[in-house]
């Protein structure tokens, strides 16, 4: 790969746009970068080394926690905790958030909520997988330990958010509220090269992306969204091509790239919908929003203006091109 700009010298570009930055959230992504990094190496280490399959522990959403979900907090937290900038983190895999007290930590301005490995189940099968994270300023008075309400914020309030996809290759995506940028690892220098400037999600796709082996279980107006998306119509360039890989970065990265609509929605089976708002949803709408695209949990129900009760808060999830997402919100509203 041709190196062109890396992600260190993006994000110094980036801030020196800012006469006010003061480096911090350049030491967060450095970290993350760090972290990705060692990641990828145990990713690319499936079948040769003991790291597939489960750990024999359950997280506290009661979810069976595979190996590598655990490597990944562990590395994460380890980077992010290193350089004291980080005041706490709220994972996926942790019960709590995590106060960081040692050093500079405890005057950290942000937290930091992550789900380190989305789609880990899919790592025993080679197929690819990725790291969700978003940042936040504190809202506690610094040099406190931090509270629960540090990490319950709307995702309006989000500083940046990105995700690492672990593919054929390993790309690191992220806003700061100023457009998504995306950067390929070359694992040969051991450096993310910029390879996506200013991504954005076309206006329309041709793609849904929806676990359709749950359809019995969802409302009727995402069933009739989804017989809408299988229908010929040359007009409207449908039926439509389903692809669903079960990784929530892997699928909203396809779509972003090519256009397209991401589902979970509620069903009799998650009432309240599965995906988790502060881990995946919220990140995953900042991104949305930032490269011209749409995130709903329901009629007229933005993710980014849903206040946060709880730390692992479930909601229905609907992400991808604007009209796609307004095509389907007008079904949810017509069969609620």
């Amino acid at each position: 790969m041709e190196i062109t700009k890396t992600l260190g010298e993006f994000i110094i570009e980036k801030q020196a746009e800012y006469p006010d930055a003061t480096g911090e959230l350049s030491s967060i992504f450095a970290s993350i970068r760090l972290a990705a990094k060692v990641v990828h190496r145990e990713i690319n280490k499936a079948g040769l080394a003991d790291i597939t399959g489960a750990a024999g522990n359950e997280n506290v959403q009661g979810e069976q926690q595979q190996k590598l979900d655990v490597i990944a907090n562990d590395k994460f937290k380890a980077a992010l905790s290193a350089r004291g900038v980080v005041c706490g983190l709220a994972s996926e895999e942790e019960d709590t958030y995590v106060h960081f007290e040692d050093g500079l930590c405890k005057n950290g301005k942000y937290v930091v909520l992550m789900d380190p490995l989305d789609g880990s189940s899919n790592i025993d099968v080679n197929v690819s997988v990725g790291t969700i994270f978003s940042v936040y300023r504190r809202l506690s008075p610094i040099g406190e330990p931090v509270t629960e309400e540090d990490f319950l914020q709307p995702g309006r309030a989000q500083v940046a958010a990105g995700y690492v996809i672990y593919g054929s290759s390993t790309m690191l995506v992220y806003s700061t509220g100023n457009g998504v940028h995306g950067f390929t690892y070359d694992p040969s220098l051991g450096i993310f090269c910029l390879s996506h400037p200013d991504m954005q999600f076309p206006s329309d796709g041709k793609i849904y992306s929806v676990n359709e082996g749950n359809y019995v279980h969802f409302h009727d107006g995402v069933k009739q969204y989804i017989k809408y998306c299988q229908v010929e119509d040359k007009k409207t360039n449908r039926p439509y091509t389903s692809r669903y890989i079960g990784s929530l970065v892997s699928d909203f990265h396809r779509n972003l790239l090519k256009g397209g609509i991401f589902l979970y929605p509620a069903s009799t089976q998650y009432p309240t919908g599965k995906l988790r708002l502060l881990y995946e949803c919220n990140p995953m709408a900042f991104l949305a929003e930032q490269a011209g695209g749409c995130a709903i949990a329901g009629v007229s129900e933005r993710i980014l203006d849903i206040k946060p009760t709880e730390l692992h808060q479930r909601v229905p999830f609907f992400v991808g091109s604007e009209n796609m997402v307004d095509k389907l919100e007008r079904f949810l509203r017509e069969f609620s």
